[in-house]
């Protein structure tokens, strides 16, 4: 690696400037690409409520890459001394492990926890080199396994273009499968069922009229609307699933507390000014075909306004 680019650990969110974390790939409602689950709100809400931490088996180990003390990449990795939470069942080769005399655990796992749902794992700075910091953070992530002296370093859930900076870096590559719903294009439901064998539709109507017979209806609640009453029902019905499914429930009920406080559709809500520059990388010349306005932004907002107002008119 670089001189100049150098790896920083932190063992929890607490140790990293919400401010530098926004700068990242996906991390900021106002960047490109947003996905809630690498937002500082969702990560920083694991540690806060207890429910990602060394006493939970998940020790925050994040990997921050740094060049001339400027964060470029990073990657939400935890040391972990079980399997469990992840989505991804390793625990056959933790048991080959073991009887070829090795110690599986502690294992370094890069994932968003308790999230079986794929997106960034390597975290780029927006407006850097993408394949630069993604093949460094590649190396960088199995330089820390070894100093650690970690088994082995997994990535889980990313997408396909990540892959390339890690196989690089000598990671074998592992696939499994998920079962995926899209939408084609189905103008009703009756249109999805149209596409399914004959039996198949007679069970899915046969489902549904059952629940509208017992009164089952489904509210959209978003933002503000989750009350702390919501976040009550909605927490009881976890621990409920957890309980009967996987035996172990992790998020704690402050965890949804703190989301609900944090990630609560906001007004006024500003991009930090180091994503500036990304934003102005993104923009093209308009097309031959298209009919831009030309405005001058040194004169007055209102005066920008009427002369906006006026072209428009006269288009």
């Amino acid at each position: 690696m670089a001189d100049e680019v150098t790896v920083r650990i932190a063992g929890s969110f607490a140790e990293i400037d919400p401010a530098d974390w926004a700068t990242l790939s996906g991390t900021s409602r106002a960047g490109p690409g947003y996905n809630p689950f690498v937002s500082y709100a969702f990560l920083s809400a694991m540690d806060e409520s207890g429910s990602a931490v060394a006493e939970t088996g998940w020790m925050g180990h994040h990997l921050l890459l740094e060049e001339d003390g400027r964060l470029i990449g990073a990657v939400p990795c935890y040391l972990k001394n079980h399997s469990q939470g992840e989505y991804v069942f390793d625990h056959g080769w933790a048991d080959a492990y073991q009887r070829a005399g090795g110690h599986y655990y502690p294992k370094l796992q890069a994932s968003i926890p308790f999230t079986p749902a794929t997106g960034q794992r390597l975290l780029v700075r927006n407006g850097e080199d993408v394949k630069r910091v993604s093949g460094l953070l590649g190396e960088a992530l199995a330089q820390v396994t070894r100093k650690i002296g970690a088994s082995s370093a997994h990535v889980t859930f990313l997408p396909q273009g990540e892959l390339p900076s890690l196989t690089d870096a000598k990671f074998l590559h592992r696939t499994d499968q998920q079962f995926h719903f899209i939408n084609r294009g189905y103008a009703d439901h009756e249109a999805f069922l149209a596409e399914l064998s004959s039996s198949k539709r007679k069970n899915l109507r046969k489902e549904r009229r059952a629940a509208l017979e017992h009164g089952i209806t489904i509210d959209w609640l978003t933002g503000r609307d989750l009350t702390e009453d919501i976040w009550d029902q909605f927490f009881a019905f976890y621990m409920d699933t957890g309980s009967r499914k996987w035996g172990r429930p992790y998020l704690t009920r402050e965890f949804y507390s703190l989301i609900g406080e944090r990630m609560a559709q906001r007004q006024h809500h500003f991009m930090p000014t180091a994503l500036l520059d990304s934003q102005f990388a993104t923009l093209e010349e308009p097309g031959e075909d298209e009919r831009p306005l030309v405005v001058s932004v040194e004169s007055s907002k209102d005066a920008i306004v009427a002369d906006v107002l006026t072209r428009l008119s006269l288009a």
